[in-house]
């Protein structure tokens, strides 16, 4: 990352953005151990990154680290759509995003490596818009200034059809990463199925490990509650 960065500035907007929100947990009881979101008695991972264990297993990222939760109606969670938009206050949204983002990678970027069992990314990557939005992605367009790696291109392949159900066919990765350890940015995590899409389609392009660090890790939408009995398990996907 840059070395110039007015650090003690940024620390004070990431500091105002994310005052009031509930802080994002160590894996542990009642912690998915991939999401940091709630999971039920008894199990290691929630509800949907158990869905996506079972679907590509060894194809999932090693680490998935979310910068902050984004409550639905939370000042965070509105700008992260926001940031995207051409209304106003979408650069001031962009601006938190970024410092909220280098301040994390900064700072904690050796321990998601660390847990990712990498010294440190090769090569940066954006999940790429589900909406079919032309050119780059407004995250990459927002940090690639800012973070001193190789950008590699992942492309969506036709319709998302999936919705945020891991799809191991939504996306392809035409570069080479083979042996490659791969920093993968996203802005919003709600059932992690768009990243993880990602992920496997890195993997299978031939990424050693992907560690995938997501700006805003949306709460409820989609939880189980803790302690309520667990769905029957999925179809196998990569069978597709």
């Amino acid at each position: 990352m840059a070395g110039a960065l007015p650090w003690d500035i940024l620390r004070a907007r990431v500091h105002a953005a994310t005052a009031g929100l509930p802080a994002v947990p160590a894996p542990g009881p009642r912690v998915c151990a991939c999401c940091h979101g709630p999971s039920g008695r008894g199990f290691a991972r929630c509800f949907h990154c158990c869905l996506h264990e079972e679907s590509a297993p060894g194809l999932l990222a090693d680490v998935v680290a979310p910068v902050a939760f984004a409550p639905k109606g939370s000042r965070l969670a509105t700008d992260l759509w926001l940031y995207k938009s051409d209304r106003p206050g979408a650069r001031e949204a962009g601006e938190t995003l970024l410092a909220m983002l280098l301040v994390f990678l900064h700072e904690e970027g050796p321990r998601v490596w660390q847990r990712a069992g990498i010294p440190a990314p090769a090569c940066a990557c954006v999940v790429p818009s589900g909406r079919g939005r032309p050119g780059p992605h407004p995250l990459q367009t927002l940090v690639r200034g800012y973070v001193a790696l190789p950008w590699v291109p992942l492309l969506a392949r036709g319709a998302d059809t999936w919705g945020r159900a891991l799809d191991p066919g939504r996306f392809c990765a035409p570069g080479s990463v083979t042996g490659q350890a791969v920093l993968l940015l996203d802005d919003t995590w709600t059932s992690g199925g768009t990243a993880q899409s990602a992920a496997v389609a890195l993997k299978r392009a031939g990424a050693r490990s992907v560690a995938v660090v997501v700006a805003g890790r949306h709460r409820g939408e989609g939880a189980r509650a803790p302690g309520s009995a667990r769905p029957a398990p999925p179809v196998n996907r990569l069978d597709r």
